[in-house]
């Protein structure tokens, strides 16, 4: 038991379009205007107008939307607990998790997650840390897996795993033929980066500032939003670059990519669990508990 025209609301109000909310909500547009106008009955308040053109909140739409998230969140905890009572276990589970944890570390504990509880409805979205913090803020996501600690008051961060960032070059680049390279040799060697606002780009700023290196001092040819991307960039360049070892190791493995040292710069962090500030869901709840009794599975040998 949900709240579709909620969502419908939700989802315009993000969008600030009717055309994108009836692609999210997967309705027609007419469908998506007649939510609305319910809504607007409903409460006797108009949520839209339309200035020059462009769909605008009203005053009653800005408050209607500062609940929706925990209007939606309550529904979602009655699902849950009412399935409970007849031993079921149901709901909706949105994650929001930084572009390494989605694509190296969760995926094969959300489908032993999801195989257990069949009735849970999973969406995972991959972005960087500020992204994913932007939408655990927003109520878009029930939960957060990030590659750093950020700063929001609203949010409640908790350690999770380890992590170790690393050079990588081809094993075809001239630069693989060294085992160890030094603070001095950075500043000539090409290297390619994650985009801003990641936390792989956050960690290693903030390993060059404790050793008085400006990022703006290296040879950095591109900034590249996915690692994935950055690994086929550097299979086919000289360049070097650098990405957590859980992105690399079965291309180190396979002999395509070399770890190369950085002397006296340790690239270690911790990756967090990310909540909002007296947030329930009992969907997350369950997931977090199946999540850390699995932990040891997901530690690096």
């Amino acid at each position: 038991m949900s709240d579709f025209r909620m969502k419908v609301f939700r989802s315009a109000a993000r969008h600030l379009s009717l055309t994108k909310a009836a692609e999210e909500m997967c309705i027609t547009q007419p469908a998506v205007t007649r939510h609305i106008k319910e809504i607007e009955a409903e409460y006797g308040q108009r949520v839209f107008e339309r200035t020059g053109g462009k769909l605008v909140l009203t005053e009653a739409g800005r408050t209607l939307l500062a609940h929706a998230g925990d209007i939606l969140e309550g529904y979602d905890r009655l699902e849950y607990d009412m399935k409970q009572l007849s031993g079921e276990c149901a709901g909706q589970l949105r994650i929001g998790a930084s572009t390494t944890i989605a694509q190296y570390i969760l995926p094969p504990v959300l489908a032993s997650f999801t195989a257990r509880h069949p009735n849970i409805r999973l969406l995972l979205f991959c972005a960087n840390t500020e992204e994913v913090e932007h939408a655990l803020a927003r109520h878009d996501i029930d939960l957060g897996f990030v590659e750093g600690i950020g700063h929001r008051q609203s949010l409640h961060y908790t350690e999770w795993l380890k992590d170790e960032l690393v050079a990588v070059v081809s094993t075809t680049s001239p630069l693989a033929v060294k085992d160890e390279i030094t603070l001095a040799d950075l500043r000539q060697i090409p290297v390619v980066l994650r985009e801003p606002g990641s936390g792989t780009l956050a960690v290693w700023q903030s390993a060059l500032r404790h050793k008085n290196i400006p990022l703006t001092s290296l040879r950095v040819i591109a900034h590249i939003g996915h690692s994935e991307s950055i690994k086929r960039f550097i299979m086919h360049s000289e360049a070097m670059a650098i990405l957590s070892v859980r992105a690399v190791s079965q291309e180190v493995f396979d002999g395509t990519l070399k770890i190369i040292d950085i002397k006296d710069l340790p690239l270690e962090r911790m990756f967090h669990i990310v909540r909002r500030q007296g947030q329930e869901n009992s969907v997350a709840e369950k997931f977090l508990q199946y999540l850390l009794k699995h932990k040891p599975d997901l530690c690096m040998p």
